[in-house]
């Protein structure tokens, strides 16, 4: 496949092929999230965001598997050098006081593991001041080891949080600080005290003209937080407060970005009361936005940064001072680190500074916005977006359903979010003629189904 002339061809989605395989993996697999019968056929021809399925049909995939593909499919920017690492048996180091090497001194491997991961991150974090990363499998588990060196720190606080829309996992912790769709928590046992504030849905707005109620009140620049912590007006004392969890751009809760004037008063408060400040960016981070973390647009500076998809593993990052002392407080049979995952890791931050792709994050996601606002699409309410984190609101679910059902018929892969949403998140190298070809795709799509 030439990426430089490849082009969306589809037969029929799902073929007959992938029908087959769909049932073959449904015969095993537990209810969960399905939102394609795509199957990737990993022998045929992939590259950037174009994929073939087993049926032949081409795609152009703007999903990146939800970021998780950070340079979407086979890159060379990745692949190249994954292909002189030899493998070897295990590839999961079991326990924490495992560490491998490649023969190199530390530091200089050029086969980077999970040591050579976390001090890329504690670069990448650095303008926060961390210095000490724990790994993990997931997302979830990354908020999980998150929520609890918080509890931890805060030496037997026992309120945390949350905002309205939020997704921040699905183990039972995580679920606990969810605010999207009710499917994901109802009849789960939760834990308690979790305190859950509006998010701001006007990403221009002024506490004089907030509308999501986080500022309830037009006159006065007071938000609900801050009446909720007032040491005499309030009823959650600060010092109660374990944690402030937060996606700085929301993800599975509609892409919606916050308000200078909400991360302000959100940054003035914890800062105030010395509350730990968690910034969930699994989906924001690793320069999908045009920055290394979502959380740098804004005047907000974390404790704790969540990490996973773009990284292939989890990833909690802090400072020293905030991770327990005592061994065996937090640990993970994996702990250790997937050295192939840690490596994918490795080299998608590189990557992403030797290609200077968070640069090309913000050309190309203002180019696709930029295309959209031209294309005056009567069905869309609003174009949104921070680098390659980008979506395009609609004035109805089913107008955005059918949107999305109708772009898969002509090759685009795309993802819903929030209520009536579509999100799109290419690959952080797509090209400038890529970005043309789904733009225009996706208007295409959009004139059908008005």
């Amino acid at each position: 496949m030439d990426r430089d002339t490849a082009t969306p061809q589809v037969d029929s989605l799902p073929g007959e092929k992938a029908r087959e395989w769909v049932d073959y993996h449904r015969s095993t697999a537990a209810p969960s999230t399905y939102v394609y019968d795509f199957v990737w056929d990993v022998s045929a021809d992939a590259e950037g965001p174009f994929c073939t399925d087993v049926d032949g049909n081409v795609l152009l995939d703007f999903t990146s598997h939800v970021a998780a593909a950070p340079l979407g499919y086979n890159n060379p920017k990745i692949l190249d050098r994954l292909r002189e690492f030899d493998l070897v048996d295990p590839l999961k180091i079991a326990g924490q006081d495992f560490y491998i090497s490649h023969g190199s001194p530390p530091g200089e491997s050029e086969f980077p593991g999970p040591a050579g991961l976390m001090e890329r991150l504690v670069d990448a974090t650095s303008h926060y001041g961390m210095d000490t990363v724990f790994l993990s499998n997931s997302g979830a588990e990354a908020v999980e080891n998150a929520i609890k060196i918080a509890y931890d720190e805060s030496d037997g606080a026992k309120y945390g949080v949350t905002f309205e829309g939020a997704f921040h996992g699905r183990t039972l912790g995580a679920l606990s600080l969810n605010r999207s769709k009710s499917v994901y928590r109802h009849d789960f046992p939760e834990i308690s005290g979790v305190v859950d504030m509006p998010f701001c849905d006007d990403r221009t707005c002024s506490a004089a003209s907030c509308s999501c109620g986080f500022f309830p009140d037009e006159s006065s620049p007071v938000s609900r937080l801050r009446q909720k912590l007032d040491p005499e007006k309030g009823n959650v004392d600060p010092e109660d407060v374990a944690y402030v969890v937060l996606e700085p751009i929301q993800g599975e809760g509609g892409y919606r970005i916050p308000s200078d004037a909400f991360m302000d008063e959100l940054a003035a408060l914890v800062d105030e009361y010395d509350i730990t400040l968690i910034a969930d960016e699994i989906q924001s981070g690793v320069g999908r936005t045009g920055e290394m973390w979502g959380s740098d647009h804004f005047a907000i500076e974390p404790d704790v940064i969540t990490s996973a998809k773009a990284l292939r593993v989890g990833a909690t990052v802090s400072r020293r001072d905030v991770f327990p002392e005592e061994k065996s407080r937090i640990s993970s049979t994996w702990g250790a680190g997937d050295i192939i995952a840690s490596l994918q890791g490795s080299l998608t931050l590189d990557a992403i500074h030797d290609y200077d792709l968070m640069a090309n994050a913000v050309e190309r996601g203002r180019q696709f916005q930029e295309l959209l606002g031209d294309a005056d699409l009567a069905p869309v309410t609003d174009v949104r977006g921070k680098g390659l984190m980008l979506a395009v609101e609609f004035d109805s679910k089913e107008r955005r359903n059918e949107v999305q059902e109708t772009c898969l018929a002509k090759g685009l892969l795309t993802l819903a979010c929030g209520y009536d949403v579509i999100r799109i998140l290419p690959p952080l190298d797509v090209t400038e003629r890529e970005i043309a070809l789904g733009a225009s795709l996706f208007c295409e799509a959009v004139a059908e189904c008005a």
